[in-house]
């Protein structure tokens, strides 16, 4: 048995006298490569795909290819910003939750009185110029509430628990926007229903500064359609958010700041420098009106009653005629009649 097994694997002669004919390439033999052993794991062998891997944080993987967002901040798209900003992903450094000199301003109703149609303050939000919430609050209802209006405001009585009476909300949202720029949408209507006032020069209507700039051709332009124009975000799809609101608010008025704030008044009075850059005089001013005084100061002391001779109180010069009949008496008047 072992001289037949050996004898097989001894090649032939004929073999060997084919093998030394055939061309030297053709010798080597053609073996196909080895076959891949298979991963006996779950995850994919594609690294520009994520395996979901239970037990694991799906958070601490990232995809190679980059998302839209992530191209347009690494282009400086504005508008990526403002479209993080609306969403609240940013995380705020120190220095960017100050109040600053911009504030957005939303409020959101519920309805009372007859038929819930009358509206009142229910909940107020206030951001700053990078969408920091300053300010977030429930307002506490003096009346009974006839309908939350849930679908559009968001709000339902459970919200109405840890809700601050009226008059220390209106007093946080007064202490927040004094001597501050305020930014809103058609925010009169908020104003109203806070009882509260703003100066005009500190006042940003994004309403009324699209249409004066023509961003958009209607004059009652929506927020949720100015925002989905300009930066391509959907908002107030279901219930609604004062947040939301205020910074969607606050992203519009930021993509054209620029142009809105040009040709805007000072919010104090000029300097000095300002107006000599202006062209005025106010040196001949201030001088005119000291002078003035003094007179006037003099005209006091020197006559208690006001005035003096030939000069009234309006420092207006009185011109006397010069009499042309006497009106002394004499004795004998007739004696010079002819």
């Amino acid at each position: 048995m072992s001289r037949q097994t050996t004898t097989a694997q001894k090649p032939s002669s004929n073999w060997l006298a084919l093998k030394k004919k055939l061309p030297s390439d053709s010798r080597k033999s053609v073996t196909p490569p080895p076959k891949k052993k298979r991963k006996t794991g779950h995850e994919s062998e594609d690294t520009s795909e994520i395996a979901f891997i239970r037990g694991k944080d799906i958070s601490s993987f990232r995809s190679v290819t980059p998302t839209v967002d992530e191209e347009d901040l690494q282009d400086g798209d504005p508008k990526a910003v403002m479209r993080k900003m609306i969403a609240g992903a940013p995380v705020h450094l120190p220095n960017h939750q100050q109040p600053g000199k911009y504030l957005a301003l939303d409020c959101e109703m519920v309805g009372v009185g007859p038929e819930g149609r009358e509206s009142s303050l229910a909940r107020v939000s206030i951001v700053n110029f990078y969408g920091h919430v300053l300010l977030d609050v429930y307002v506490r209802q003096r009346e009974r509430v006839v309908d939350y209006r849930t679908q559009y405001s968001g709000i339902r009585p459970s919200d109405m628990v840890d809700a601050k009476p009226f008059p220390e909300v209106q007093q946080q949202v007064a202490d927040l926007l004094k001597d501050r720029i305020l930014v809103g949408h058609a925010v009169h209507n908020d104003l109203k229903a806070l009882f509260l006032s703003h100066p005009r020069q500190q006042t940003r209507d994004t309403q009324v500064y699209a249409h004066k700039h023509k961003v958009v051709k209607t004059k009652w332009a929506a927020l949720r359609n100015l925002v989905q124009q300009e930066l391509g975000v959907a908002i107030q799809t279901g219930e609604h958010s004062s947040v939301t609101d205020a910074r969607a608010t606050m992203a519009v008025f930021r993509l054209h700041h620029k142009e809105w704030e040009k040709g805007q008044r000072p919010d104090g009075p000029l300097s000095t420098k300002k107006r000599k850059r202006a062209g005025s005089v106010p040196d001949a001013t201030h001088a005119t009106s000291k002078s003035i005084t003094k007179v006037s100061a003099t005209v006091a002391s020197e006559f208690p009653g006001g005035g003096r001779k030939g000069v009234s109180s309006g420092l207006s010069t009185i011109v006397k005629r010069k009499e042309t009949v006497s009106t002394k008496t004499n004795d004998k008047w007739w004696t010079k009649l002819g």
